[in-house]
């Protein structure tokens, strides 16, 4: 008897099956790697973080006896100076920190509800 010949289509059978699995569960299945995986966790830790920290930049923003003015000068800046006048406000400046933080001033100046023109 040889086994050999008997083994060789199941061993073929269920190598070429592991391909196939391995292959749709990339492509279609969701799978990803570990690399891919801490990634996309630490871009949603950073997103959340970010969103956490807007109600601050916005009372920040509420409580400035200085308003109404930095308000105007970032209505006045262009669209894409914009996150750079919210920085040089301070409102994007986090407690606790010595510089401004651009996510930030990105988020609050979303959330500021800036009109164009």
């Amino acid at each position: 008897m040889n086994f050999s010949a008997r083994l060789k289509p199941g061993l073929y059978g269920a190598l070429i099956g592991a391909v196939v699995v391995g292959v749709v569960g990339f492509t279609w299945g969701g799978w990803v790697t570990g690399g891919t995986a801490n990634d996309r966790a630490e871009a949603m830790s950073r997103d959340e973080v970010i969103a956490s920290m807007v109600p601050v930049c916005l009372d920040m923003a509420q409580s400035d006896p200085s308003r109404t003015d930095k308000l105007a000068t970032i209505k006045a800046a262009a669209t894409y100076q914009r996150r750079e006048a919210v920085m040089k406000t301070g409102w994007a400046t986090m407690p606790g920190t010595d510089a401004p933080n651009r996510d930030i001033a990105q988020a609050c100046l979303a959330v500021l509800e800036i009109d164009e023109g």
